[in-house]
């Protein structure tokens, strides 16, 4: 017989009579699968003994599951969990047998392509290359769980669900401390913005600036979603070739001595897709310019706590940039993508106008959530985990590498990152990458990571290799398999 004493849990603050929460606690074993049809169900004695409570309120439980046909009353066998379970089908408006949402549309709306930077369909194998994600294996998850229990104990006792855009939470707080302490960046508390995630960060900072029409400077390549982004909103893309030291600012210079900008998308860290980080004199000249032409720019902090050697460089936010640079990362990077938490830092009345535009499309955000890391953080549970990560990260990059030259050296070229979570192999012109990652598929190697092997990216035949999230073993594996095509 099952626990039935551990599974049916009484409360006796709670106003709905007990034989209800019985029979409730009863339809959700049913329904869960716990209790099969035909399954015998504990005579009513028995049960009133495990639970500690009178017969009567078990027969008044049982008849309310009999009654709404959740179990049946079998004379002189006891009860029993119906054969026939009950399926709840509410009425439809629809006299047709085809669901109405079968057809398209009798409206027009405008029809957006897939972002996916990905070049073909493919079917998920057993070993997947992303495009660097952390490994969620490592995360601390009973002192998480045990974080996320006492907010949600704490908000249930507040009968707090959620807080204004507007007021200043302990998330807020705690933030803004942990970023003074990593990013060296000088800002108050009302220049922190708070967001689900970078993207949506991006996608309000780009919103408030970028008006049809507008010119907008990306890398070349560049961070593809921020790109379609800039050009849902109308910008017209002007791009600047990078190499080992970054965006080559020297034609940026050149750009503004004829044409004017709005906006300078910019990821100065572990750039997303080549993972290069931007030179000390790159970094100087590029905030001359800013000063000089006062353009506003959006600097991505992609993967920046994970930064292998000593001396990190800081971000350009930290300079001198009269409040032109608009300062986006996230705590997804570092924790995971079920933890969709990303900010802003800027200006507080831009800060004002971006609270605005994002209560069109959120609330409240994610107060429970938020409320775990800002303990995670206060409790140094996140540095630890930073920390730990990053020496991992940093060492699984040597695995990869190493295994790189050895196996793939003749194939591919490559420069190692200071940090971040993947690589960017450039397979050479003779190696036709389309090929490669539909024959790895087939070999249980899905190659997720972004692409830039078709269409204007072709020239590139290149693509991220995440390695964060794959231990030594796998990232042989992997390795093994690319060898091979």
């Amino acid at each position: 017989m099952l626990p039935y004493k551990n599974l049916i849990i009484i409360d006796k603050k709670n106003t709905l009579p007990v034989y209800r929460q019985v029979s409730l606690q009863f339809i959700s074993l049913i329904q869960e699968g716990k209790l099969s049809p035909g399954t015998l169900l504990p005579s009513t004695r028995v049960l009133a003994f495990d639970l500690q409570l009178h017969r009567k309120t078990i027969v008044a439980a049982y008849d309310i599951l009999v009654s709404e046909d959740w179990a049946d009353n079998l004379p002189r066998k006891g009860y029993r969990v119906s054969p026939d379970l009950p399926v709840v089908r509410p009425r439809s408006y629809n006299s047709k047998k085809l669901s109405p949402f079968a057809n398209n549309a009798n409206f027009d709306f405008e029809r957006l392509e897939p972002l996916v930077h990905q070049v073909i369909s493919l079917n998920k194998g057993p070993l997947v290359i992303d495009d660097g994600f952390p490994d969620i294996s490592l995360l601390p998850t009973k002192v998480i769980s045990e974080q996320f229990k006492k907010s949600l104990d704490n908000a249930a006792r507040g009968k707090n669900t959620g807080f204004n855009l507007n007021e200043v939470s302990n998330f807020r707080i705690s933030l803004h401390s942990f970023l003074n302490r990593t990013r060296g960046i000088d800002m108050g508390i009302e220049n922190l913005f708070t967001t689900r995630g970078a993207q949506m960060a991006i996608y309000i900072a780009a919103s408030l600036i970028i008006k049809p029409g507008d010119k907008v400077v990306v890398s070349e390549p560049s961070y593809f979603i921020a790109e379609a982004l800039f050009k849902k909103l109308g910008a017209e893309l002007i791009r600047i070739p990078m190499d080992a030291d970054g965006m080559c600012t020297e034609e940026l210079e050149k750009i503004l001595k004829k044409d004017s900008i709005k906006l300078l998308y910019i990821i100065p860290h572990h750039h997303h897709p080549t993972t290069v980080t931007m030179s000390v004199e790159r970094r100087q000249h590029l905030m001359q310019i800013i000063n000089t032409h006062n353009f506003a720019v959006i600097e991505d902090d992609y993967d920046y706590d994970f930064q292998f050697k000593y001396d990190p460089y800081l971000p350009l936010a930290t300079g001198d940039h009269g409040g032109n640079i608009i300062y986006i990362g996230s705590l997804t990077k570092v924790l995971g993508a079920p933890f969709r938490l990303g900010y802003i830092i800027a200006t507080e009345e831009f800060l004002k106008a971006a609270t605005t535009l994002r209560t069109l499309i959120d609330l409240k955000g994610d107060f429970i959530m938020e409320e775990t890391v800002a303990g995670l953080i206060n409790n140094g549970d996140l540095a630890r985990h930073i920390q730990k990560t990053n020496k991992l990260y940093s060492q699984r990059c040597d695995v990869l590498s190493d295994l790189i030259i050895d196996e793939l050296g003749d194939k591919i070229t490559f420069t190692k990152p200071t940090g971040g979570m993947a690589l960017w192999l450039k397979l050479k012109p003779e190696y036709n990458l389309l090929q490669v990652i539909k024959k790895a598929n087939l070999k249980g190697l899905t190659m997720t990571g972004s692409s830039y092997c078709v269409g204007k990216d072709a020239h590139f035949n290149a693509f991220r290799f995440g390695f964060a999230s794959l231990d030594e073993h796998q990232l042989a594996d992997a390795v093994h398999i690319l060898k091979k095509q």
